[in-house]
């Protein structure tokens, strides 16, 4: 009798499986029915997050993040620039996001994804326009010397909500950012100083210290889905791949707007579905915001 009851349950679990394959739309809307997601998720309700700083030791700050499968290496990697003549006073930000073949069997190897190009724009957007840099603290020598931060994002599995996993191991590798000690050599050149050099005082260092980066709001964002009078927050690529609208919701710490973006799909007939994704984008930066410090406080204690 249990065998037949083993047998019977498997051959369930198939029919389901190819109800899915086939018909994944349907599939989906069945469990909507019952304000209810295939992963046993509520409707409005995030993945499993988890953030790990210092995920790259040869970079001068890195994180690693994970929403559900979808994981990102944010690394940061600090060189001496001459700025330009219009800020002089600036440094700059140069934000590049990777797509690698092994993160989706979508992206072939040898052709760029076109995602890739996309997120990086926005990634740079966002981070500039949320003030949480300002570039004056990059500056080491008015109109002589300022800092390039170069930020390389790899996406190492792309489980849907992209952007949102990328931006926040951006903010964490920003977080966990030690700036370099650099000094005026006799050329009048910035070089990079060693911390064995400082401590002999073989240099006079500019910054007699590694620092960290003051950062200001903190920008967090959240993707979410329309499917008819549904709202999924943190879509899974199954989610993205069969339902056409989607909104991405970014606020800073404080949980002011900082943008709103909504690629493509059918015209909103409603305000109040903007309104109702951005209080899930205020609760869902309040949560980000915890797991930001709680990475933080376990990278002080280590």
């Amino acid at each position: 009798m249990a065998a037949a009851n083993g047998s019977s349950d498997l051959s369930s679990e198939m029919e389901v499986d190819a109800f899915r394959r086939l018909f994944p739309l349907r599939y989906h809307e069945h469990h909507l029915l019952k304000s209810v997601r295939p992963d046993a998720r509520k409707l409005g309700s995030a993945r499993d997050t988890t953030l790990a700083l210092g995920a790259v030791a040869s970079a001068d700050g890195s994180a690693l993040a994970k929403i559900g499968s979808t994981t990102m290496l944010a690394a940061i990697k600090m060189e001496v620039m001459t700025p330009t003549v219009e800020c002089p006073d600036e440094g700059s930000i140069a934000i590049e996001f990777h797509m690698p073949p092994i993160c989706s069997p979508l992206v072939r190897p040898g052709r760029p994804a076109e995602a890739a190009f996309v997120i990086s724009k926005q990634l740079s957007d966002t981070i500039l326009s949320s003030g949480m840099i300002d570039l004056k603290e990059l500056c080491l020598v008015g109109g002589k010397a300022a800092w390039m931060a170069y930020l390389d994002i790899y996406c190492l599995d792309a489980d849907g909500a992209l952007f949102d996993t990328a931006l926040l191991s951006a903010v964490a590798a920003f977080s966990h950012l030690n700036i370099p000690v650099v000094s005026l050599n006799d050329d009048g050149r910035i070089v990079l100083v060693s911390e064995d050099t400082v401590r002999l005082k073989l240099e006079k260092p500019v910054n007699t210290e590694k620092r960290k980066l003051k950062l200001n709001a903190l920008p967090f964002s959240l993707t979410c889905i329309l499917h008819k009078n549904y709202i999924l927050a943190d879509p899974t690529a199954e989610e993205e791949s069969i339902m056409e609208t989607i909104v991405t919701v970014v606020l800073d710490s404080s949980y002011q707007l900082v943008s709103l973006n909504k690629p493509g799909g059918p015209v909103l007939s409603h305000t109040s579905v903007i309104q109702d994704c951005i209080a899930l984008a205020r609760r869902r930066a309040k949560e980000l915001q915890g797991v930001l410090n709680e990475a933080i406080s376990d990278m002080e204690v280590d």
